[in-house]
């Protein structure tokens, strides 16, 4: 059965055969009927084409057309994106991005520690090549005993580097390749027997025990990255090796606190101040891990005696903390005081030996701190195991190694290199303090390093850190003499400098001497 139709629906004004249809296709009355569909297409893309090629040929040409390189035609074979083409037409949108770690350690120095050691790099005295130059006394560093070094070297260079042992060398394979990152056994064997003769031979070192490092800096660092958190903190008795704030803080985020000494006790460090300071810090949220203690200390050269020593381990284990101790100039000794190491100490103590930790190197008693060797010394097992791994990125050199191993076997050598070395660190401190003493200057009691700490406190005006200062700024660029004023160090008392005499040669003592005196002249106030 055929459905009746219905009636038409009436014309919206919104259908697509209305008015909208007749405005989308402009041509609909040429193009209705048969294939008006396919003409309705075709007829706009024709007029579209004929205008572009209108235009194009009726186009003005450019009046000074940029001349064609002598390599144009090499340069249509080199596929060039549009991206490459894109970013050449924008330019750069900014400076590279550096993280803020890097941005803060790049800005220029603005301890008065490094910007003199920038000065002397800049404008170094030579006693011919360049005598009105800058003299170093602000870096601790040990010349005097370099012809001993150097008399040995010269001697056994070829056999030590190819380690030979007993006639037979390891060969190119046991240099050139991969060796452990902490240090070869052989190298730990000599060295810690080296640094038992160093320390008197009242304390055995076992090799086992030792990771190497690239230097002492290396090595607290590593230690600090085992023991402490970002945030947490370190107790330094002040005033401290100025290297401290960097080698310390700047990867580790660890924060060092000064345990502020005094002249009149020698600048000693006391366990009343020590607790004060503990307290203090407790009181302000801080979570002290430890104490960094250096002996002999830097920059004042005194000792810390026996009863001392004891004491602190005492205080470590009472508040559940740990010690570094750095002995980096344990054999650099030249007064009648002696030296005990921690190691020592621990020896008799078996319950604390997991909380002391001792930092030794060759930089300063041995004379040899381009050779970049440093040592951990920790009966810690987790410790030693996280320092192992992590000297991946401070290793020391085979070859380093192979012709040390040979020099500190050599027991004849080292026995005459630290008995000479210290005799020559003892006549030039007295040297020395004797020239200063005749400008008026005093130097602390000081028994080891490579240095002494001077009062020059009665020549700075005002008498704060900014007299200081000046003084600094006076010796530096007036007398041409780099040294480490005590502000760098974190000295509370204002107008103590530490300099270094080892850098020098005993004829260049009167020298320097004769610098300084001028300075002193100028601050003498008008009779």
């Amino acid at each position: 059965m055929t459905p009746t139709p219905g009636p038409e629906p009436k014309e919206s004004p919104r259908s697509p055969r209305g008015t909208g249809m007749r405005l989308i296709v402009p041509l609909q009355g040429v193009v209705q009927g048969r294939g008006g569909l396919i003409l309705g297409s075709l007829i706009p893309c024709a007029l579209f084409y004929f205008l572009q090629f209108y235009l194009k040929r009726h186009r003005s040409p450019p009046s000074n057309p940029p001349p064609r390189s002598t390599s144009a035609a090499n340069l249509s074979e080199l596929p060039r994106s549009s991206s490459r083409a894109n970013l050449l037409a924008r330019g750069s949108t900014g400076r590279a991005h550096l993280s803020a770690r890097a941005s803060s350690i790049a800005k220029p120095n603005d301890s008065p520690y490094y910007i003199g050691l920038d000065r002397v790099r800049e404008d170094p005295y030579d006693e011919m090549g360049n005598p009105d130059g800058v003299m170093q006394l602000g870096l601790s560093e040990n010349r005097l005993s370099l012809d001993l070094i150097e008399e040995w070297l010269s001697n056994n260079l070829t056999d030590s580097v190819l380690g030979v042992r007993g006639g037979e060398a390891m060969g190119l394979s046991g240099i050139a390749t991969y060796q452990p990152m902490d240090g070869l056994m052989a190298f730990k064997v000599v060295m810690a027997d080296f640094m038992t003769e160093v320390m008197g031979g009242r304390v055995s070192f076992d090799p086992s025990r030792l990771i190497l490092t690239s230097g002492a800096t290396p090595a607290v660092e590593i230690l600090t990255f085992c023991l402490a958190d970002q945030g947490n903190a370190f107790l330094v008795p002040a005033p401290y090796y100025p290297g401290f704030d960097r080698d310390i803080r700047w990867r580790t985020g660890v924060e060092l606190i000064p345990v502020h000494c005094r002249s009149c006790d020698n600048f000693t460090l006391s366990i009343t101040a020590l607790e004060q300071t503990f307290n203090q810090a407790r009181k302000r949220g801080q979570k002290v891990r430890g104490i960094l203690i250096s002996n002999p200390s830097n920059p004042v050269g005194n000792l810390l005696n026996r009863d001392m020593l004891y004491d602190l381990l005492d205080f470590a284990r009472e508040r559940n903390i740990h010690i570094i101790s750095d002995e980096i100039f344990a054999g650099s000794t030249y007064g009648n005081e002696e030296f005990v190491s921690m190691a020592e100490i621990v020896d008799t103590e078996d319950a604390d030996k997991d909380r002391v930790h001792i930092i030794y190197g060759l930089s300063k008693d041995f004379s040899i701190p381009g050779f970049r060797v440093g040592a951990i010394y920790s009966s810690n097992e987790n410790v030693l195991a996280a320092s192992r791994k992590l000297t991946r990125f401070s290793s020391v050199s085979t070859p380093t190694q192979l012709i040390l191993s040979s020099m500190l076997s050599d027991k004849k050598f080292t026995q005459e290199y630290i008995k000479t070395n210290k005799k020559r660190i003892r006549t030039m401190f007295h040297l020395f303090v004797a020239g200063l003493k005749e400008l008026g200057l005093e130097c602390t009691k000081s028994s080891g390093g490579l240095y002494c700490w001077v009062d020059m406190s009665r020549l700075i005006s005002p008498y704060n850190e900014k007299g200081e200062l000046d003084l600094w700024d006076k010796l530096l660029n007036t007398a041409k003499i780099n040294v480490t004023p005590g502000s760098a160090c974190h000295c509370i008392e204002p107008g103590w400098f530490r300099f270094c005499f080892t850098t020098l040669s005993e004829r260049e003592i009167p020298v320097v001497i004769e610098r300084i005196h001028k300075v002193v002249e100028s601050c003498k106030p008008p009779v």
